[in-house]
């Protein structure tokens, strides 16, 4: 449920505009927490947005991450994205490796040291998460990641 803003109460869970309001503050929050992670590690945005697909590829798409996948994802050129791996792979957040089966392929790895960077700085989001996941039911929880995939499916056909 959604505070309103006019008398304080809440708006009912049904409301549009109060999911669309708590989407918004969500975003806004996690963009606040990447922005930081950037700065504090001299990268670009979207260098953190790519960090974040490396990352969550092997859960959201069974593999590794590949250039070609990650220019799909991040909806980027050929160009910004060579030159967002080289900066990433520079500043030792990943490594390129080649598929021993065909040469041609080649794996998007997030290093393990970088990982435990990110890991380390994430940890407040991490303890958040986990504090308002304490707040809810498994059976809630399973509505609530049932909502969250379903949204972001739909977002995704969007494109």
């Amino acid at each position: 449920m959604q505070p309103n803003s006019s008398d304080g109460r809440e708006a009912p869970a049904s409301d549009l505009q109060a999911y669309a309001v708590l989407l918004r503050a969500l975003n806004s929050e996690f963009n606040r927490i990447a922005h930081s992670f950037a700065q504090a590690n001299e990268l670009h945005a979207t260098d953190v947005h790519a960090l974040a697909a490396i990352l969550d590829a092997s859960v959201t798409d069974g593999e590794p991450m590949t250039p070609s996948r990650l220019r799909e994802r991040l909806d980027l050129t050929s160009g910004a994205v060579t030159a967002c791996l080289d900066r990433l792979e520079r500043a030792g957040h990943i490594s390129r490796t080649r598929e021993s089966a065909d040469r041609r392929v080649v794996h998007l790895t997030y290093n393990a040291g970088a990982r435990a960077l990110a890991r380390a700085y994430f940890s407040p989001l991490a303890r958040s998460t986990e504090a308002a996941r304490r707040k809810f039911t498994p059976e809630q929880l399973e509505t609530i990641a049932d909502f969250l995939h379903a949204l972001n499916t739909e977002l995704g056909n969007e494109r």
